[in-house]
Order: C-alpha cells, then sequence, then structure tokens
C-alpha cells in the first residue's frame, strides 16, 4: 500500500505557501514561487501543517480506502504545485507523416496533418505552445493543463499503427503491425 501521504514537502526558499481555513470544509493551500501562483483546495478531512518550510498532511477521518486515498491525493496534487511554482512543466510531442507541417499563428497553433483543412488549436491561458520543426513543446506551471493540452493535441491525429503517422508524444512507442501479405 502506498504511503506517500505521510511523505513530508520540504519547501525550497522561493517558495511561499499559505494555508487558509479548517479540515471540516476543506482547506485551501495556496502556492507562490517564481514561476506564478497555484491554488489547491484540499477534500474534508485532510489537513495541512506547515512549520519550518516543511508541509506536512494530517488525515483527520477515519482511515479507510478512500480516505487514505484522498490523503496521498492532496499531498501529491501540492507536490505538484510546488514543482509548477518553481520549475514547471514541459511535455513534448512530435509529427511524423509526409507533408505534415506544424506551426504557430499568434497563440494559435496551425497543424497541417492529413486534413483537407489546416486545423486550428487555441491554447488555454497558463500554457505556452512551442513549434520547432516537427517538435511541438507545451509548458506551464500547472502539470493537469500542461497534461490535458498535450493529450487534446494528441487527439487531433493520433498515431497510427502501420507506418506511424500521426501525433504522439518524443518518448511514446508505437507498437507497429505488419501490412497485408501479398501471396505469390
Amino acid at each position: 500500500m502506498s504511503r506517500i501521504g505521510k511523505k513530508i514537502i520540504i519547501l525550497p526558499s522561493s517558495v511561499q505557501i499559505v494555508v487558509e481555513g479548517d479540515y471540516q470544509s476543506g482547506q485551501t493551500v495556496k502556492v507562490k514561487g517564481p514561476k506564478g501562483n497555484l491554488m489547491v483546495k484540499l477534500p474534508k478531512g485532510i489537513s495541512a501543517e506547515l512549520k519550518d518550510q516543511e508541509l506536512t498532511f494530517v488525515l483527520k477521518i477515519a482511515e479507510t480506502k478512500a480516505g487514505k486515498a484522498l490523503w496521498g491525493l492532496s499531498r501529491a496534487l501540492v507536490n505538484n504545485a510546488v514543482v509548477g511554482v518553481t520549475e514547471g512543466f514541459v511535455k513534448t510531442l512530435e509529427i511524423n507523416g509526409v507533408g505534415f507541417k506544424v506551426a504557430m499563428q499568434g497563440k494559435k497553433l496551425v497543424l497541417n496533418v492529413g486534413f483537407s483543412h489546416p486545423v486550428e488549436y487555441q491554447a488555454v491561458a497558463g500554457v505556452t505552445i512551442e513549434t520547432e520543426k516537427n517538435i511541438i513543446k507545451v509548458s506551464g506551471i500547472d502539470r493537469q493543463q500542461v497534461g490535458q493540452t498535450a493529450a487534446e493535441i494528441r487527439d487531433i491525429k493520433k498515431p497510427e499503427p502501420y507506418k506511424g503517422k500521426g501525433i504522439k508524444y518524443t518518448d511514446e512507442v508505437i507498437r507497429r503491425k505488419a501490412g497485408k501479405v501479398v501471396k505469390s
């Protein structure tokens, strides 16, 4: 069983955290760092305590399976916020296919990926998209937004298993299938 909720988050000196509210109505943890500000709302029954640049989480409700899961989730969400405001998150996508192109037009990502028309994707606030040849970099401070944006871009043209054409994550491995075999 995972014990993520018990782990202490040691805060860097550049990060400031403010814990508001009580555990019965749900606390709010505000994280401020050099790259920006994030806010995480904790579920009822989970308490965050700050002492000497160390943040601990306490399970105030009965130790059920769901309670322990929320305990670990709360700790992971706040840790992702701390990492986001200090370092940020980046997802990289790669485009494979003959004639497939990608370009930025202002804040819109324009993709030519084999359709009869170019596909435009408007990024959400807080996420930046950069392109270089056939590589797309999605970056930001909120891990969930960065991952969601990268997944939506990938969904425009998923990689196919025969030639591998489409949009894939750079570290993703596409399992290839054999094509039709011609009998002689």
